[in-house]
């Protein structure tokens, strides 16, 4: 990690904002100072990209969908910005933002570096710059019951959204972007401990759907800077057991509500793998048994108490439901957060 004397910092931010807002270990309002000094150059981004498409006459099909692509990347990113300046608690700190493809963003909302308990929440398939700001709304609702639940303690959620996240099925099917986001996702939250001020806080690090094979897979491959685990809707964390996650006997959680499709979410035969992937999946490849009713794409199923965590309840509500007011397990989630 890097670590800079304060006029240095002030120097880099200056001259080098780019450089500044993307280093991980550096501290939370420095970097959010740097990329805010950058969101005009992202919106120009955005805005020359989009000139560009309605260039082309005819726009043809192609050009119509990154037509709408842009347009929801401009909308999401206006939507941060309104975050970003309001005024209020918690505020918001802009810790990463990149315009291309479709899009990553990382907020936190509160300061991770003094905070005493820190959540970093990654979403899963389609998330982009374009609903970053509802994934940022999910985070906020667990920091919400955080205070509800523990008024005056200070606590801080981060939506982590970093990675190239999958849009279609063919492509959530394999782990491989989930395998290539896991050093990023050390990384960071490495930057997290390295940047905090005083005792390390309480680390939570909750994947949701797709989202949580990221945190899986980072966790057993690369390591992870968290004293807890949280998955939610998960189709397997690329683990067949919690302490293949390498985080304290008792601090891996997982919730799937009844009426989640993710629970359909079964290794296909062959024939149908093959079709789907043209290779095995992540559990098939490790040699994983997948004949006790609770192995889903990915590995077993973390809500099935075999696996070896702690599961907490959830009411109907799908696959997004879990931060619905009055779901339990929106309680859940912050109990964890909390360490209670």
């Amino acid at each position: 990690m890097v670590r800079v004397d304060p006029a240095q910092r002030r120097w880099l931010i200056g001259r080098e904002p780019a450089l500044v807002g993307r280093l991980d270990g550096l501290p939370v309002a420095a970097r959010d100072q740097a990329n805010r000094l950058r969101l005009d150059v992202w919106r120009t981004e955005l805005l020359a990209e989009r000139r560009r498409l309605l260039s082309r006459v005819p726009p043809g099909p192609l050009a119509s969908i990154r037509l709408r692509g842009v347009a929801g990347r401009l909308a999401g990113l206006d939507e941060l910005v309104g975050r970003l300046t309001a005024s209020g608690v918690p505020r918001a700190y802009l810790l990463g933002l990149d315009p291309a493809g479709e899009g990553r963003a990382v907020v936190a909302l509160g300061d991770p570096d003094h905070a005493d308990r820190v959540l970093t929440y990654v979403p899963g398939m389609t998330a982009g710059l374009d609903d970053a700001p509802g994934e940022l709304g999910r985070a906020a609702r667990v920091l919400d019951r955080c205070a509800a639940l523990a008024p005056g303690e200070r606590s801080a959620a981060v939506l982590w959204l970093d990675y190239d996240a999958p849009d279609l099925l063919t492509e959530a099917a394999s782990a491989g972007q989930a395998r290539d986001a896991g050093p990023a996702l050390h990384r960071f939250q490495e930057g997290l401990r390295a940047s905090h001020d005083g005792p390390p806080a309480r680390q939570t690090v909750l994947g949701h759907s797709y989202g949580s094979l990221v945190v899986g897979v980072a966790a057993r491959e690369h390591g992870l800077a968290a004293d807890a685990l949280v998955f939610v809707g998960s189709p397997g964390v690329g683990a067949p057991h919690a302490a293949d996650l390498g985080v304290p006997p008792g601090e891996v959680w997982a919730s799937t509500a009844p009426d989640d499709v993710i629970r359909a979410a079964r290794p296909p035969d062959d024939l149908g793998r093959r079709a789907l992937l043209g290779a095995a999946p992540l559990a098939a490849v490790l040699g994983w048994p997948d004949r006790t009713g609770h192995e889903l794409w990915f590995g077993h199923d973390p809500s099935d108490p075999g696996f070896g965590g702690r599961v907490f309840g959830s009411g109907r509500g799908g696959h997004t439901g879990y931060w619905d007011p009055g779901n339990p397990a929106l309680d859940g989630m912050a109990r964890v957060v909390l360490g209670r």
